[in-house]
């Protein structure tokens, strides 16, 4: 699977013969990302889960491991926190994005496995691909797809798959 950007604030998903149109960060991507820079990072990655909001959609059909979300669910985007980029409960002590949102983007989540093993304290956390906003919108450093294109990703990718960001 690949998403294509450059600087550019969209890109192209190809996932076997599928080709669709994503968002990118609004910063475009970059090899160097740094927390709230709002670049999706390039590279190579493994995609490690999946999260879903069963009070809004089916459990999608995906080889990847899958769990709901839950009200309290986050995600710690604070550098010098123990739980930097990782799965948190709210409340929190520290700065965590809401996994629980009311605007829909989080309601399909798969999360790319950057800056997971090791992490490396302020660069970039929470590093997901997930709905995309009206008119395909510039994330904060994520790849989106609508939620149609992004189910039929989630039925087609596993543990092995690997995405690909230039």
């Amino acid at each position: 699977m690949r998403s294509l950007g450059a600087q550019s604030t969209s890109g192209r998903l190809v996932c076997g013969n599928l080709v669709l149109r994503c968002a990118l960060g609004r910063s475009g991507t970059r090899t160097l990302k740094r927390e709230g820079d709002g670049a999706t990072p390039r590279g190579r990655f493994r995609l490690e889960s999946a999260l879903y909001r069963r009070d809004k959609i089916v459990r999608p059909l995906s080889a990847l491991p899958l769990s709901a979300t839950r009200r309290d669910d986050g995600w710690c985007d604070a550098a010098n926190d123990r739980n930097y980029n990782r799965r948190i409960r709210h409340p929190y002590p520290a700065r965590a994005e809401h996994l629980w949102r009311h605007d829909g983007l989080y309601d399909v989540v798969v999360v790319i496995d950057y800056n997971r093993r090791p992490r490396r304290a302020a660069a970039g956390s929470a590093i997901f691909m997930h709905v995309a906003g009206p008119g395909l919108a510039p994330t904060e450093g994520c790849v989106a797809l609508s939620r149609k294109d992004l189910l039929k990703v989630m039925a087609r990718i596993g543990p092995r798959t690997r995405i690909v960001i230039v």
